[in-house]
């Protein structure tokens, strides 16, 4: 069995992100979205296990002693982090595994992970990324406008991702980024590992 590949998917608060993995994996069976430890409050909707690990500030910080994250960073006023084993023991049962994280994160898994694929995910405007944050209901103006200001900074550092996906049309961008994984699936160093004994005895086959 082929190792999976490691994706890091990152974009500003309100690009789209997290529906575009949302539909990408209900498409994808083979592919699993790492769901991080953080110590932000829970939203509405969410559920503990499934969208996030959600821990208090003393959990995070004894994980972070005892090694448990293979990266971890602070956004707004609160701590993210990923789970070493739990991304290890994905990627070896053969599952292509998503990292939804900032570009910090992104830094960090990089230097550690040499063969991930990155994907920065942008809006097609700063007036539309503005009105999905509005639309969204969930912050207020102020919060907004923090968020808005963030995001110039964090969109900065698209230079530093693989791959780029600009956010406009919906489907066309889940198109893109399924696209990305396609191709990826069919490099050869992949290939040569999954049809490993197709390979052997198309070229040993006597004709």
């Amino acid at each position: 069995m082929a190792k999976g590949n490691l994706y890091i998917i990152s974009a500003p608060s309100g690009a789209g992100k997290s529906s575009l993995v949302t539909a990408l994996i209900k498409e994808w069976p083979d592919i699993e979205v790492s769901v991080s430890h953080t110590t932000r409050a829970i939203r509405p909707g969410e559920e503990n296990g499934v969208n996030y690990h959600f821990v208090d500030e003393a959990a995070f910080v004894e994980m972070i002693d005892q090694g448990v994250f293979l990266e971890h960073a602070q956004v707004f006023d609160n701590r993210y982090g990923t789970s070493r084993q739990s991304i290890q023991e994905q990627l070896l049962k053969g599952k292509d595994v998503i990292l939804e994280i900032d570009w910090q994160g992104a830094r960090q898994i990089r230097q550690l992970v040499t063969d991930c694929k990155s994907i920065y995910i942008l809006p097609p405007s700063v007036v539309a990324l503005r009105e999905r944050l509005q639309n969204r209901g969930q912050d207020d103006d102020e919060l907004i406008e923090r968020r808005m200001r963030d995001a110039v900074s964090e969109m900065s550092h698209y230079g530093e991702f693989d791959y780029i996906v600009i956010n406009d049309d919906f489907e066309q961008a889940k198109k893109d980024l399924s696209a990305i994984f396609v191709s990826n699936r069919l490099l050869k160093e992949f290939q040569q590992e999954q049809h490993s004994d197709l390979l052997a005895e198309l070229l040993t086959t006597e004709v």
